[in-house]
């Protein structure tokens, strides 16, 4: 995938746009404008106010840090900064769809993560001779979780199941690279046979 095309192709398709949470961020300030507008409107034509006129509320908030509390003042200051921290997350991390792309030459080829589960458990089904219902996968952006939870008595070799599922990933050669954890789930009965 040398071609910048190429590039901007799979980086749109293995990452989601911010585009919902943009969307309730530019609601939520319209509405307010809106509020404060009507707001200002009825102030304006010697309505009565809807909820707090514009003298009340600046004068509010000129009055707030005596009137109030400190702790509650602590309280709103430190959810505003936790609001105000997740909106800024929001905007500079990017979003991940649970896909990953393949290096095939020059062509760019974007899988989903299920695919990759599926594929992983049926190379470590085959080479192993466990069932195919015994061996679990998960993928996630930077790890291949292989579970294997075999039948009462039947030993497990991870060393083998561990070098099958790395081979079977890394041949795939997946961007953004990812690292292979195996885990082998026995029973009660297991346990205590051994």
């Amino acid at each position: 995938m040398t071609t910048p095309v190429l590039r901007r192709v799979v980086r749109r398709e293995t990452h989601s746009p911010r585009t919902v949470a943009m969307i309730i961020a530019v609601v939520l300030v319209i509405l307010a404008l809106l509020y404060v507008g009507t707001e200002i409107v009825l102030s304006v034509l010697g309505q009565p106010a809807l909820l707090l006129g514009p003298g009340a509320a600046l004068a509010g908030l000129a009055g707030l840090p005596t009137q109030v509390p400190q702790g509650v003042s602590i309280a709103v200051g430190v959810v505003l900064a936790i609001l105000g921290l997740i909106v800024v997350v929001l905007a500079l991390k990017p979003g991940r769809l649970p896909r990953h792309s393949l290096t095939v030459g020059d062509r760019a080829v974007v899988v989903d993560n299920g695919v990759i589960a599926s594929a992983v458990a049926q190379r470590v089904s085959d080479e192993t001779g466990f069932p195919r219902d015994q061996v679990r996968v998960g993928v996630s952006h930077r790890t291949v979780d292989v579970v294997v939870e075999p039948a009462f008595g039947i030993d497990v070799d991870e060393a083998q199941v561990r070098s099958v599922a790395a081979a079977e990933v890394d041949a795939y050669g997946l961007t953004p690279s990812v690292t292979t954890k195996v885990r082998v789930l026995r029973t009660k009965k297991d346990e205590d046979f051994r």
